[in-house]
């Protein structure tokens, strides 16, 4: 490992320039997904075993967005039809997440709906659970251009704006918090000046406008954003009285393209990132170091090779990766092709 000082402006950061010495490990196929989904994402972990999974289907929006349920014993279901948004009559799922009380959070990226308008439609929904079942979904923050990943802790939501700031050059995207006892917000414009804002990142990618994108929180209460299109992951520290520092570059590395969905196992403080460009899934040291944990050459999934992986997640000793099979430019991944699947590798 080589450790390299960059100079950002007044911000000095250290950065880890890792290489990925160890052997990846093998994925295999965990499920292929109904014939109603095409674009399966963000996935979160019920206490009872359950994975609920988000599916966008942007891939062909003529089907709508849905909730699905991975069981246990790997059993594939439909868990909730995700409502319209009343301007754009569709749903678009992405990152979810599980309250303390266990109602269910999701992003709904409504910027698929037209993407040469912003639009500022995309929202995070709240779905009450009542034993066990779910309610009717609530609007509980609106007026985002990309709401993206969104992750729970200390009483707070966290939602990322992948393309808060459209048309900036380079792209600024940032992250908003927010009580979890607040409902119904309305942010201001411009988002840059809402006080829900409490971090932002630069993009330099010219090929790909996505920035912000995963979330996650290390055992030790410091927030890490996925930055997209430049394959970095940023931190974020909080002061004792729980405001954000700047944000640092955490870690970088010439082999992570991409740095799409991300989830620590708080056990170890590894950070697993979902590189959907190199069709990999990386892993994060707590001392920013990266490796390759897996890498599939172009592959639909059936042979329980990678399909583009977008969000990860560690369900006992297997990390769970969705296949979000959407080519982007630069990446591995050419081609849709269908049935949908989720993929696994064996942690321990």
């Amino acid at each position: 490992m080589k450790l390299t000082h960059v100079f950002l402006g007044s911000l000095v950061v250290a950065i880890a320039f890792s290489a990925s010495a160890a052997e990846p490990l093998k994925s295999e196929l965990l499920a292929v997904l109904p014939d109603y989904i095409n674009t399966p994402d963000g996935m979160c972990l019920l206490p009872d075993g359950n994975v609920i999974v988000s599916v966008p289907n942007i891939n062909d929006d003529t089907q709508n967005g849905f909730l699905l349920k991975l069981s246990p014993d790997e059993q594939v279901s439909l868990f909730y039809p995700c409502p319209d948004h009343p301007v754009t009559k569709k749903a678009y799922p992405f990152g979810i997440t599980v309250g303390p009380n266990g109602d269910i959070y999701y992003a709904d990226l409504q910027w698929f709906a037209n993407p040469e308008d912003p639009g500022f439609n995309s929202r995070v929904m709240r779905i009450p659970m009542v034993g066990g079942k779910p309610g009717k979904a609530e609007t509980f923050a609106a007026g985002m251009v990309v709401a993206n990943a969104v992750i729970i802790r200390g009483g707070y939501l966290y939602v990322s704006d992948t393309m808060m700031v459209p048309g900036s050059k380079p792209l600024v995207s940032g992250v908003f918090r927010f009580r979890l006892d607040e409902a119904g917000v309305e942010l201001k414009q411009p988002l840059t000046e809402d006080p829900h804002l409490i971090a932002t990142i630069k993009s330099f990618n010219p090929e790909v406008g996505f920035g912000a994108d995963g979330l996650t929180f290390d055992s030790k209460g410091n927030l890490y954003i996925g930055n997209f299109a430049d394959g970095t992951l940023h931190q974020v520290t909080f002061d004792a009285q729980g405001n954000a520092n700047p944000v640092t570059i955490f870690a970088k590395a010439d082999f992570m393209k991409s740095c799409d969905g991300i989830f620590c196992d708080v056990t170890t403080d590894e950070i697993y990132v979902a590189d959907s460009v190199a069709n990999a899934v990386q892993v994060v040291s707590p001392k920013g170091v990266v490796r390759t944990l897996v890498q599939s050459p172009p592959s639909s999934g059936l042979d329980g090779g990678l399909d583009q992986p977008c969000e990860v997640i560690i369900r006992g000793d297997d990390l769970i990766i969705s296949n979000f099979d959407f080519p982007v430019p630069g990446g591995v991944n050419t081609e849709y092709e269908t049935p949908g699947t989720l993929s696994k590798v064996r942690l321990r």
